[in-house]
């Protein structure tokens, strides 16, 4: 009998869930370039040809994590209330994740997720996939703005979803150290909303009069 469409996809996803989070243990408890892809399918107890049917490459085991991230600001942008400018939106948000401790913010003290960040931050070649990660989310908030404010040409909206993708992870690198350093999350929340309404005031600025931001 032939598996409904909807069951095999989700057991193909809790199979790459599997996978990445087997691999993010190894990576966790020995370094990233101390384990092989051989290893890393032995403890998942399938073969290295499977294991490269779900992940193109030893690092896509570990950004599989920001999988859901990705394109979440031009959804924000594309679900935003009738009216509101875009970066209204995409700053309460960040704001709200903040609040909810969410670790894609870096303002999470949860230890696993503290040495998550710290894996991919510290080893070069997560860290150089991880900008084509952002890139793509980049060019997915383009796209979105492109289509909120319309008549603003192809450059006004690339400049400001990679302004906005900038600030993002600077706020979020700016908490994640400050955990790292040994604050903890309640000390760090006045700052990192300081922090946050700052630069989306700065962002702003520059994108009120192109109709991005309030103004």
């Amino acid at each position: 009998m032939t598996e409904p469409g909807g069951l095999r996809t989700l057991k193909k996803e809790r199979t790459r869930q599997a996978l990445a989070d087997v691999a993010i243990s190894l990576f966790l408890a020995r370094g990233f370039e101390q384990v092989s892809v051989a290893e890393i399918a032995a403890a998942a107890e399938v073969s290295k040809p499977t294991l490269f049917r779900y992940f193109a490459s030893k690092e896509d085991l570990v950004l599989h994590r920001f999988a859901d991230h990705l394109g979440e600001a031009a959804r924000v942008v594309r679900a935003r209330p009738a009216g509101a400018p875009p970066l209204a939106a995409l700053r309460q948000h960040f704001l709200d994740r903040l609040a909810e401790r969410d670790p894609v913010t870096g303002l999470c003290e949860h230890p696993e997720v503290l040495a998550f960040l710290r894996l991919v931050h510290e080893t070069p070649s997560l860290s150089s996939h991880l900008r084509e990660f952002l890139a793509a989310d980049t060019r997915a908030l383009a796209e979105a703005l492109a289509e909120a404010v319309t008549g603003r040409g192809e450059l006004a909206p690339r400049l400001v979803a990679a302004q906005y993708v900038a600030v993002r992870q600077e706020l979020t690198w700016a908490n994640w150290t400050g955990l790292a350093a040994g604050a903890t999350e309640e000390e760090l929340l006045p700052k990192a909303v300081a922090e946050a309404e700052l630069a989306f005031a700065l962002l702003g600025t520059g994108a009120a009069g192109l109709g991005y931001g309030p103004g």
